[in-house]
């Protein structure tokens, strides 16, 4: 496996996640409507380019160009899109590069379905937790149903730059971004996303602390 990542290897990332895509019962349809892959993939070459090393080579709107598309896209896609994405890197690049490449492709899928749905991709639901070099700055004492800050039960959000895991003891409860909403249990820590409204629900006994990090937490608990 490659320890540094290069337009080359970009490439390579490209090609085979977006033969999963194509390949994928859930994501073919919408990416049917690419005319010319090896032109699609130059173009997202240059994008992941400007992403990982600020080269500029990319010069589109992602946004306006999935807006043209907007009838064929389903927010749940991004959470599918997303777990392609986790896979592919995971294989292919080293351990931290794959976690840059996960992170900033999850900033991608919450501001693609803000742009879109007007709502977030909650992209929530693998166990999470802090892994080599990605250590939480704050941990908050423990919760339960009884000592929850209000705050927490109503909508707010973290800033920019700033993630929280959820982490429970015990029980259960709802993260809820707008309409939509994932429970969070012992196997299932939910991940709160920059910048993102949010809030809690109680939805009976529960324990739990929250953690804040610098950039999303996302290695597998096994």
């Amino acid at each position: 496996m490659d320890q540094i990542l290069t337009d080359e290897k970009i490439e390579i990332v490209l090609r085979a996640f977006y033969k999963r895509v194509r390949e994928d019962p859930q994501l073919s349809e919408v990416f049917g409507v690419v005319e010319d892959w090896d032109e699609h993939i130059t173009r997202l070459s240059e994008f992941w380019s400007s992403l990982m090393f600020t080269s500029g080579r990319y010069k589109g709107n992602p946004v306006s160009m999935h807006l043209v598309h907007r009838e064929l896209i389903e927010p749940e896609m991004f959470d599918r899109w997303l777990k392609l994405w986790e896979k592919t890197t995971s294989e292919l690049v080293a351990r931290d590069i794959s976690l840059q490449m996960q992170a900033k492709a999850s900033r991608i899928a919450a501001r693609l379905s803000r742009a879109l749905f007007d709502q977030p991709s909650l992209y929530n639901a693998r166990p999470c937790v802090s892994v080599a070099g990605i250590r939480p700055y704050k941990v908050t004492s423990s919760f339960d149903e009884k000592t929850v800050p209000a705050a927490l039960l109503r909508d707010h959000n973290l800033k920019a730059g700033s993630w929280g895991l959820i982490r429970i003891e015990d029980g259960a409860l709802q993260y809820r971004e707008g309409d939509r909403s994932v429970e969070v249990n012992r196997d299932n820590p939910g991940i709160i996303p920059p910048v993102i409204s949010h809030h809690l629900e109680i939805i009976g006994p529960v324990k739990f602390t929250i953690e804040f990090y610098d950039q999303r937490p996302v290695a597998p608990l096994h």
